[in-house]
């Protein structure tokens, strides 16, 4: 029978598990049939050999809820995502065999990707259609067409799939210029794009005669990037051009329906002239907001879709009011000097070493977050990073600040002092690049020599700053907090509590007067905030806040403010229109 995909993507790593229910009713409330999500692979096997699938990494419960509410599935797992997510969902644990090449048939990728799919096929398998599950067709890689360095590896990873037991339809997804290089036999291919170009399904035609047409990607936004605009994509345009696509009888599925957010550190990054990283907040001017609420795109797509599908659609379901919790006083402080002693156990190494190859976690190195190095300096004079640092360093003589290193700033001029000192340089992995041709080189911390007066620096005492949860917790436990001084600069932890009398709701946590560092929430990573913008509120999930206390601690780089404040209003940064 003709069947027609109106789609959306939606990610349940980027949702709290307590409202993917809710995400998929507004699906169906819009006029959608079909739900597409991606799998990351860096969350699945955040160490190699050690699996998770639990709780908000539920695949199966998420993909049964998807089924449960009337809706097909189409699955993309990889095993790379791009999704503006750390390395395009590959582990970072990859990156320790310095001759890896990401996205090829290299063994020790492929090795990696028939470990990981032996776990995460059986979830799914199952869940197939011919199976009586809601999978109606499944994604090979991702746009390998605008990366394309080896012309068998897309092969590999379609007869991973078929060898693991997948039987639903094969697709792949590029965009117009990747469309022809990302094609496998057996697969249909599919177009991503914003604005339809004419001609672009005929050209779609001339690549695949005679099949069905797909949009796999059309994208509702754009994301934002620190430094940068918010950015917009205007809502009447938006569905004029999901009417033209409709009118030429292609499926459509609208990346994204809703976004969410990239919580934790697990924001993706672009390199394009330079740098730039991803912000926290996945919004993306999708569908629905950020916190799942509609927007003027949900209802013109409503009515845009009950025409064509010609019945009524459910109702939309209540929003859920936010909630203004007011001012929150950061009470208590302790540096990050006096966590060192009692709660990290450096690394002793003679060279530097960059982060995902650390001796950590089951030997699969550090993925996220801080690393310091330490090193004892006589004198001072000119230090020089030669490029080596990823992405961000501040320095430090003793505690005291002496400036930054990063892409662009590349020397600093310590001040001379008497005897022996510390050489500190922290260093932040600020998320590795997700998209172009420089996967291979997204090791983070410092990756290479820093110069001091020409000469390599040598000895290090290396630090891990993942803040994970462990670590989280025995700072909640520490000697050392004390009341916040009138006159304080980071790094330092600061803590205070919100107080819930009622139900808690959701809310949005507003930063002004902090310069920036990363927010949790009873242990909670809510991922990053930057006082340079775009995005000043950092969204709070209702489900993660409990009836009563609540401790909050802030990690600050640098200027603490002294309060936070919890508001019912997001502010995504000012706005600019996609071009």
């Amino acid at each position: 029978m003709p069947f027609r995909i109106f789609g959306g993507s939606m990610h349940y790593f980027r949702v709290p598990r307590e409202y993917w229910e809710d995400r998929m009713l507004k699906m169906k409330a819009c006029g959608l049939n079909t739900l597409t999500t991606y799998v990351p692979w860096n969350l699945h096997e955040q160490e190699r050999g050690k699996f998770d699938f639990s709780q908000n990494l539920d695949l199966e419960a998420f993909l049964s809820l998807a089924a449960k509410n009337g809706l097909w599935v189409i699955l993309r797992p990889g095993p790379y995502i791009c999704s503006e997510w750390d390395l395009g969902g590959l582990p970072s644990w990859l990156l320790q065999d310095p001759e890896m090449q990401l996205r090829t048939t290299y063994k020790g990728f492929t090795e990696a990707v028939d470990a990981y799919f032996d776990h995460l096929m059986p979830v799914v398998v199952p869940l197939q259609y011919k199976k009586g599950g809601p999978i109606i067709a499944v994604q090979v890689e991702n746009e390998y067409g605008s990366y394309a360095k080896d012309p068998n590896y897309m092969s590999y990873v379609k007869m991973a799939l078929l060898n693991r037991g997948i039987v639903e339809l094969l697709m792949t997804s590029d965009n117009k210029n990747g469309l022809s290089f990302g094609l496998v036999e057996g697969a249909l291919a599919t177009v991503n794009f914003q604005k339809l170009e004419p001609g672009l399904l005929k050209y779609l035609d001339t690549v695949q005669r005679g099949q069905p047409k797909m949009v796999m990607e059309y994208w509702t936004g754009w994301f934002d990037n620190w430094g940068g605009p918010h950015y917009v994509f205007d809502a009447d345009e938006m569905v004029n051009t999901v009417a033209s696509i409709l009118k030429l009888g292609a499926s459509i599925n609208l990346y994204m329906f809703h976004g969410g957010t990239n919580f934790g550190f697990m924001n993706g990054a672009l390199e394009a002239d330079e740098y730039k990283s991803d912000v926290t907040s996945y919004d993306y001017d999708a569908v629905l907001t950020e916190a799942g609420d509609y927007t003027s795109k949900f209802f013109k797509l409503r009515q845009l879709f009950s025409m064509i599908i010609g019945q009524p659609l459910p109702l939309p379901p209540m929003i859920e009011s936010k909630a203004s919790y007011g001012a929150i006083l950061l009470h208590q402080y302790i540096s990050l000097w006096d966590v060192l002693p009692s709660l990290l156990q450096p690394i002793k190494s003679e060279f530097p070493i960059n982060m995902e190859n650390l001796h950590l976690n089951d030997s699969s190195g550090q993925s996220y977050g801080y690393v310091l190095y330490e090193t004892v300096i006589f004198g001072g004079g000119h230090l020089h990073s030669r490029d080596h640092v990823r992405d961000r360093a501040q320095v430090f003589v003793n505690t005291m600040y002496v400036g930054e290193l990063d892409y662009n700033s590349v020397e600093l001029s310590l001040p001379e002092g008497q005897g022996f000192r510390q050489l500190r340089l922290l260093v932040e992995n600020r998320g590795r690049v997700n998209y172009g041709l420089a996967l291979n080189e997204q090791r983070k911390g410092l990756i290479g020599d820093v110069f001091l007066n020409k000469t390599p620096l040598r000895n290090f005492k290396i630090y891990s700053l993942e803040m994970k949860p462990g670590f989280m917790k025995s700072l909640r436990h520490t000697a050392g907090w004390s009341a916040v001084p009138d006159y304080f600069v980071g790094p330092a932890f600061f803590r205070g509590r919100l107080w819930i009398e009622h139900q808690p709701q959701d809310t949005f946590l507003k930063l002004q007067g902090w310069e920036k560092g990363v927010v949790f929430v009873n242990g909670q990573n809510l991922g990053r905030y930057w006082k340079i913008g775009p995005q000043e509120t950092l969204y709070l999930p209702g489900p993660w806040l409990w009836k009563g206390s609540n401790e909050i601690v802030i990690f600050e780089e640098r200027t603490a403010g002294r309060i936070i404040q919890s508001v019912d209003i997001p502010y995504l940064g000012r706005t600019q229109y996609v071009d």
